[in-house]
């Protein structure tokens, strides 16, 4: 699961950061808010928790420009703001929820795992292309009702390139989204790509995945790039 997080407090960040990923999240984390306004405009996370007293743009302000953008990813905001008036604000912009500092990691948690079962009730359970479907949730790979099982990394570099699929994709870009690695001098990449050609050959006669010259990869039925 992707996480967006939008905190300022170093402390704090570092706490979360290191929490969620001793759970299995990937984290980027975002120290203002147009960076964060940034990142989830451009990006697919799975949840975004945001801070309100961040700098630049405030957090109310991100979201409502979340909103405006029709971006519909849960917003658990954290802050050390508790009044109701804060609370109501808050909701009406368009939080899915409220956790106010100082708060429990357990808590955290508990709350995460609850917005993303509601979310993925109004959200398609799969990704599509052409006659690949994708499972999130199971990392299972399907073509034609045959089925292969994905490693976490397999399943990541799959993920991106469906979400962008008919799209060249830089390594550099791949190995962000997998590794949170901007280093594209590694073949890491590549050996992924080439795990993941191999289990698609073993589904059907058709080439998804190739390769352009001088970028990286793309998604698309069996043609010449």
């Amino acid at each position: 699961m992707k996480v967006l997080l939008v905190e300022d407090e170093s402390k704090v960040a570092n706490f979360v950061m290191r929490g969620l990923e001793e759970e299995g999240y990937s984290v980027d984390l975002a120290e203002d808010g147009r960076i964060g306004l940034d990142l989830v405009t451009t990006r697919d996370y799975d949840i975004v928790l945001l801070d309100l007293m961040i700098p630049e743009i405030d957090g109310l302000e991100v979201l409502k420009r979340m909103r405006h953008s029709g971006i519909e990813t849960p917003v658990l905001i954290i802050t050390a703001k508790s009044t109701k008036e804060d609370v109501i604000k808050g909701l009406d912009t368009g939080s899915d929820d409220y956790l106010t500092k100082p708060f429990s990691f357990e808590e955290l948690l508990a709350r995460i795992r609850a917005l993303l079962r509601r979310s993925r009730k109004a959200v398609p359970l799969t990704l599509e292309y052409r006659e690949i479907v994708l499972n999130p949730y199971n990392r299972r790979l399907t073509i034609e009702g045959k089925e292969a099982e994905l490693t976490e990394k397999e399943f990541l570099i799959m993920e991106y390139m469906m979400r962008n699929s008919e799209r060249p994709l830089a390594r550099k870009e791949m190995a962000e989204y997998a590794w949170q690695s901007q280093d594209d001098s590694s073949n890491i990449v590549d050996v992924y790509v080439n795990f993941l050609r191999k289990k698609i050959e073993l589904l059907t006669e058709k080439k998804f995945i190739h390769t352009v010259r001088g970028v990286g990869y793309i998604l698309k039925e069996d043609e010449k790039i």
